[in-house]
């Protein structure tokens, strides 16, 4: 994935910002089930939120390693919430 300009990512950040997480991290960390929730939530929304329940000291990190594992761009961590994008796939 390209990476994103700073103008490309304040207009996401402003498109995210009505939405809901859709994905949770909480006691059981970053399994493979919410890798692969992950990269289900990205094919259909593109542009998703995750919520820290728990490990929000790590959340940085886990983010930077969950984006990178299904090809997406973190566009903010902002509080225990993390804002990811990837462009759709080309048919």
């Amino acid at each position: 994935m390209e990476e994103l300009t700073g103008k490309e990512r304040n207009i996401l950040r402003k498109a995210a910002h009505s939405l809901k997480p859709i994905v949770m991290i909480g006691k059981n960390g970053v399994t493979p089930e919410i890798r692969k929730a992950l990269d289900a939530a990205l094919n259909d929304h593109e542009l998703m939120k995750i919520k820290y329940q728990d490990f929000k000291d790590d959340k940085k990190s886990l983010t930077t390693s969950l984006a990178e594992s299904v090809g997406a761009a973190v566009i903010s961590v902002i509080g225990n919430i993390a804002i990811l994008y990837r462009e759709p796939e080309e048919d």
